[in-house]
Protein backbone atom coordinates (compact mmCIF):
# COMPACT_ATOMS: atom_id res chain seq x y z
CA UNK A 1 0.00 0.00 0.00
CA UNK A 2 0.77 3.62 -0.30
CA UNK A 3 2.60 4.81 2.26
CA UNK A 4 0.13 8.52 1.89
CA UNK A 5 -2.92 6.13 0.60
CA UNK A 6 -2.41 4.65 4.52
CA UNK A 7 -1.92 7.79 6.54
CA UNK A 8 -5.17 9.16 4.87
CA UNK A 9 -7.26 6.13 5.51
CA UNK A 10 -6.22 4.84 8.90
CA UNK A 11 -9.49 6.04 11.01
CA UNK A 12 -11.11 4.12 13.84
CA UNK A 13 -12.97 1.03 12.72
CA UNK A 14 -15.11 -0.73 15.63
CA UNK A 15 -16.86 -3.19 14.40
CA UNK A 16 -14.95 -6.45 13.57
CA UNK A 17 -16.39 -9.58 12.30
CA UNK A 18 -15.46 -13.39 13.58
CA UNK A 19 -12.40 -13.79 11.17
CA UNK A 20 -9.30 -14.65 13.41
CA UNK A 21 -6.17 -12.43 13.27
CA UNK A 22 -3.23 -14.41 13.05
CA UNK A 23 -0.47 -14.30 15.23
CA UNK A 24 2.05 -13.58 12.29
CA UNK A 25 0.18 -10.58 11.75
CA UNK A 26 -0.36 -9.39 14.55
CA UNK A 27 3.81 -10.21 15.20
CA UNK A 28 4.56 -8.19 11.92
CA UNK A 29 2.41 -4.90 13.35
CA UNK A 30 4.52 -4.87 16.41
CA UNK A 31 7.71 -5.19 14.20
CA UNK A 32 6.51 -1.92 13.08
CA UNK A 33 5.59 -0.71 16.48
CA UNK A 34 9.25 -1.22 17.45
CA UNK A 35 10.84 1.17 14.70
CA UNK A 36 8.64 4.17 16.26
CA UNK A 37 11.09 6.88 17.58
CA UNK A 38 11.25 7.61 21.43
CA UNK A 39 12.38 10.34 23.53
CA UNK A 40 16.31 9.57 23.83
CA UNK A 41 15.71 6.79 22.06
CA UNK A 42 14.49 5.29 25.40
CA UNK A 43 12.07 2.82 23.80
CA UNK A 44 9.56 2.22 27.16
CA UNK A 45 7.52 -0.09 25.94
CA UNK A 46 5.93 -3.48 26.41
CA UNK A 47 2.94 -5.44 24.34
CA UNK A 48 0.48 -7.43 26.29
CA UNK A 49 -0.94 -9.34 23.26
CA UNK A 50 -4.40 -10.70 24.74
CA UNK A 51 -6.10 -13.84 22.59
CA UNK A 52 -7.73 -16.06 25.03
CA UNK A 53 -11.19 -15.54 24.81
CA UNK A 54 -11.70 -15.93 29.02
CA UNK A 55 -9.54 -13.35 29.30
CA UNK A 56 -10.87 -11.09 26.43
CA UNK A 57 -14.44 -11.35 28.01
CA UNK A 58 -13.28 -10.10 31.06
CA UNK A 59 -11.15 -7.50 29.91
CA UNK A 60 -14.17 -6.57 27.57
CA UNK A 61 -16.31 -6.32 31.08
CA UNK A 62 -14.13 -4.13 32.49
CA UNK A 63 -13.86 -1.64 29.46
CA UNK A 64 -17.05 -1.68 28.78
CA UNK A 65 -17.71 -0.48 32.70
CA UNK A 66 -15.37 2.27 32.10
CA UNK A 67 -16.49 3.04 29.14
CA UNK A 68 -20.42 3.64 29.82
CA UNK A 69 -19.07 5.75 32.92
CA UNK A 70 -16.80 8.02 31.01
CA UNK A 71 -19.70 8.82 28.49
CA UNK A 72 -21.83 9.75 31.19
CA UNK A 73 -19.61 12.48 32.29
CA UNK A 74 -18.32 13.65 28.59
CA UNK A 75 -22.02 13.80 27.00
CA UNK A 76 -23.22 16.97 29.06
CA UNK A 77 -20.13 18.90 28.55
CA UNK A 78 -20.22 18.98 24.59
CA UNK A 79 -20.97 22.03 22.96
CA UNK A 80 -23.87 22.79 20.93
CA UNK A 81 -23.46 21.83 17.51
CA UNK A 82 -23.07 24.00 14.50
CA UNK A 83 -25.23 22.56 12.45
CA UNK A 84 -27.03 18.99 12.06
CA UNK A 85 -24.19 17.34 10.01
CA UNK A 86 -21.89 18.08 13.09
CA UNK A 87 -24.57 16.56 14.98
CA UNK A 88 -25.28 13.48 12.75
CA UNK A 89 -20.87 12.81 12.41
CA UNK A 90 -21.09 13.13 16.66
CA UNK A 91 -24.20 10.87 17.15
CA UNK A 92 -21.95 8.19 14.60
CA UNK A 93 -19.31 8.63 16.63
CA UNK A 94 -20.94 7.93 19.96
CA UNK A 95 -23.03 5.12 18.22
CA UNK A 96 -19.46 3.01 17.46
CA UNK A 97 -18.29 3.75 20.38
CA UNK A 98 -21.03 2.32 22.29
CA UNK A 99 -21.09 -1.09 20.03
CA UNK A 100 -17.16 -1.22 21.11
CA UNK A 101 -17.74 -0.97 24.41
CA UNK A 102 -20.38 -3.60 23.85
CA UNK A 103 -18.53 -5.96 21.86
CA UNK A 104 -14.59 -4.91 23.51
CA UNK A 105 -14.40 -8.45 24.84
CA UNK A 106 -15.08 -9.96 21.43
CA UNK A 107 -12.60 -8.33 19.19
CA UNK A 108 -9.99 -11.17 17.98
CA UNK A 109 -7.18 -9.55 19.22
CA UNK A 110 -6.75 -6.90 22.25
CA UNK A 111 -3.14 -5.33 22.15
CA UNK A 112 -2.59 -3.58 25.51
CA UNK A 113 0.42 -0.70 25.42
CA UNK A 114 2.65 -0.76 28.13
CA UNK A 115 5.41 1.99 29.67
CA UNK A 116 7.16 2.46 33.17
CA UNK A 117 5.48 5.56 34.91
CA UNK A 118 8.66 7.65 34.61
CA UNK A 119 9.31 11.29 34.16
CA UNK A 120 10.88 13.30 31.87
CA UNK A 121 11.46 16.43 33.13
CA UNK A 122 15.50 17.36 34.14
CA UNK A 123 16.18 20.39 36.33
CA UNK A 124 19.04 22.91 36.87
CA UNK A 125 19.98 25.66 38.41
CA UNK A 126 17.60 27.72 36.21
CA UNK A 127 14.20 25.54 37.42
CA UNK A 128 12.55 22.51 35.69
CA UNK A 129 13.01 21.49 32.03
CA UNK A 130 9.94 20.62 30.66
CA UNK A 131 11.01 18.56 27.63
CA UNK A 132 7.20 17.30 27.54
CA UNK A 133 5.09 14.21 28.38
CA UNK A 134 6.74 10.44 28.33
CA UNK A 135 3.61 9.33 26.64
CA UNK A 136 4.94 10.85 23.27
CA UNK A 137 7.43 8.26 23.18
CA UNK A 138 5.06 5.49 23.39
CA UNK A 139 2.02 6.85 21.16
CA UNK A 140 4.13 7.10 17.82
CA UNK A 141 4.51 3.12 18.54
CA UNK A 142 0.59 2.86 19.03
CA UNK A 143 0.52 4.62 15.41
CA UNK A 144 2.79 2.27 13.75
CA UNK A 145 0.85 -0.71 14.30
CA UNK A 146 -1.98 0.80 13.64
CA UNK A 147 -0.87 2.16 10.25
CA UNK A 148 0.50 -1.74 9.82
CA UNK A 149 -2.85 -3.24 10.44
CA UNK A 150 -3.88 -1.16 7.78
CA UNK A 151 -1.77 -2.22 5.46
CA UNK A 152 -2.84 -5.72 6.62
CA UNK A 153 -6.38 -4.85 5.72
CA UNK A 154 -7.02 -4.70 10.01
CA UNK A 155 -9.09 -2.19 11.55
CA UNK A 156 -8.07 -0.79 14.60
CA UNK A 157 -8.98 1.75 17.23
CA UNK A 158 -6.94 3.93 20.26
CA UNK A 159 -8.72 3.60 23.26
CA UNK A 160 -7.56 5.26 26.37
CA UNK A 161 -10.81 5.01 28.80
CA UNK A 162 -9.89 1.61 30.05
CA UNK A 163 -7.61 3.59 32.56
CA UNK A 164 -10.27 4.49 34.50
CA UNK A 165 -10.29 0.83 35.99
CA UNK A 166 -6.21 0.32 35.30
CA UNK A 167 -5.98 -1.28 38.30
CA UNK A 168 -8.50 -3.48 37.61
CA UNK A 169 -6.70 -4.33 34.09
CA UNK A 170 -3.30 -4.79 35.77
CA UNK A 171 -4.68 -7.10 38.01
CA UNK A 172 -6.38 -9.44 35.18
CA UNK A 173 -2.85 -9.73 33.23
CA UNK A 174 -0.90 -9.69 36.57
CA UNK A 175 0.77 -6.12 34.97
CA UNK A 176 3.11 -4.77 37.79
CA UNK A 177 2.23 -1.71 39.32
CA UNK A 178 4.79 -0.04 37.86
CA UNK A 179 3.78 -0.02 34.60
CA UNK A 180 0.79 2.02 33.08
CA UNK A 181 -0.78 1.38 30.03
CA UNK A 182 -1.46 3.74 28.36
CA UNK A 183 -3.26 2.44 25.33
CA UNK A 184 -5.49 -0.09 24.52
CA UNK A 185 -5.99 -1.41 21.12
CA UNK A 186 -8.56 -3.84 19.54
CA UNK A 187 -7.83 -5.58 16.48
CA UNK A 188 -9.85 -6.92 13.97
CA UNK A 189 -11.10 -7.54 10.20
CA UNK A 190 -13.93 -4.34 10.03
CA UNK A 191 -17.28 -4.42 8.86
CA UNK A 192 -17.15 -0.79 7.26
CA UNK A 193 -14.77 0.60 4.98
CA UNK A 194 -11.69 2.25 4.77
CA UNK A 195 -11.84 5.96 4.15
CA UNK A 196 -10.67 9.31 4.45
CA UNK A 197 -12.20 10.99 7.60
CA UNK A 198 -14.09 13.92 7.55
CA UNK A 199 -11.68 16.82 9.24
CA UNK A 200 -11.17 20.35 10.16
CA UNK A 201 -10.03 22.36 7.08
CA UNK A 202 -6.44 22.81 6.95
CA UNK A 203 -6.75 26.25 6.18
CA UNK A 204 -8.43 27.49 9.31
CA UNK A 205 -5.35 25.22 11.11
CA UNK A 206 -2.04 26.28 9.78
CA UNK A 207 -0.47 29.48 10.50
CA UNK A 208 2.66 31.04 8.60
CA UNK A 209 5.83 31.97 9.95
CA UNK A 210 3.59 33.91 12.80
CA UNK A 211 0.88 32.79 14.70
CA UNK A 212 -2.87 34.34 13.05
CA UNK A 213 -0.65 34.54 9.76
CA UNK A 214 -3.35 32.28 7.85
CA UNK A 215 -2.99 31.57 3.46
CA UNK A 216 -6.01 30.99 2.17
Amino acid sequence: MDLIEGLMTTRAMRRYTDEAVSEEEIVTCLRAALQAPSGGNIQPWQFLVVTDAGKRARLGEIYRRAYFRYEAAMLPTVPPFRDQASRAGFERTVAASRHLAEHMGSAPVIVLFLMPSISMTLSDEGGDLDVGTPYASLYPAVQNFMLAARALGLGTALTTVHRIYQDEVRELFEIPDRLEIPALVPVGHPTGRFGVAPRKPLEKLVHWNTFGNRRD
